[in-house]
């Protein structure tokens, strides 16, 4: 199958390319990458009236550090991220999860903003963009920022308006004595997660991030977790999730897994911290 008839604007700006979809309205659809959204064009589950091209625009690519931030712009591959010099002193957990993205064809093309943008349940990258309370910087007629917890709203749905464009997403650099785990389990190794599982440890404190099971990225908190409590802690959890049946898994297999996952996640996590 092929995509249903569309117009496309490669963008110079990024004023421009909002401008675009201001003018259009809900038909118009920011490509920048392509790999979650060609696939869905290729099979007509998306039929946007405009296509907005946004990778030639001239400083997407760059990344930076900013008041303590690692800013991450629209047009940054997952690829180039990945292959980011000080990436696992700056945000070891993004290091942990790139791997587990796609496949290096996919990466090489992907976008992390794109990912973002996407919200699949399922994308490592936004598991660990609510993990470590980042920020999605959006730009429509005006900029705001969002914390990625409020960006989230449910399975491949953001609080993105119509107009607006993700401008760059932002990691905040790790802190020393903290430490961070990832681990999921798919089918293969590049198919979606079945269950990922994000751990953050400081001192006493401890961060679990859940993908996969609930249409959204689930977090929950622990001010002081016991070793000898962590399996009623993680039953809570998985009970508390929002699993369900489908081809793939079952929910009784989904928060098995989160229990499982979890408890090995947690323990690389405060291994990393000592």
């Amino acid at each position: 199958m092929k995509p249903a008839p569309f117009d496309y604007l490669r963008a110079a700006t990024v004023q421009e390319a909002q401008a675009a979809l201001a003018a259009e309205g809900e038909g118009a659809r920011i490509i920048a990458g392509g790999q979650s959204l060609v696939a869905m064009l290729n099979m007509r589950l998306a039929r946007p009236t405009l296509l907005v091209d946004v990778m030639h625009v001239p400083g997407g690519a760059t990344m930076g550090i900013e008041r303590g931030q690692l800013v991450v712009p629209f047009a940054v591959s997952q690829a180039a991220l990945l292959q980011r010099q000080d990436l696992l002193s700056e945000v070891p957990l993004l290091a942990a999860a790139l791997p587990w993205v796609g496949h290096v064809q996919t990466r090489a093309r992907g976008t992390v903003c794109g990912s973002v943008a996407h919200a699949d349940p399922s994308a490592e990258i936004g598991l660990a963009l609510v993990a470590l309370d980042g920020t999605v910087h959006l730009r429509g007629r005006r900029a705001r920022s969002l914390p990625a917890a409020k960006f989230f709203t449910g399975m491949m749905q953001t609080a993105a308006r119509p107009d607006e464009i993700i401008e760059s997403v932002s990691f905040p650099i790790a802190r020393k004595g903290t430490g961070h785990a990832f681990n999921e389990v798919g089918i293969r190794h590049g198919d979606f997660a079945i269950v990922s599982i994000a751990a953050i440890s400081t001192g006493d404190r401890l961060r679990l991030a859940v993908g996969g099971v609930n249409d959204a990225p689930l977090v929950r908190d622990w001010a002081s977790l016991d070793e000898q409590d962590v399996d009623d802690a993680l039953n809570d959890l998985a009970w508390s999730l929002d699993a369900r049946d489908d081809l793939h898994a079952t929910s009784r297999y989904r928060r098995d897994l989160v229990r499982r996952l979890g408890r090995k996640t947690i323990k690389e996590a405060r291994q990393c911290a000592d």
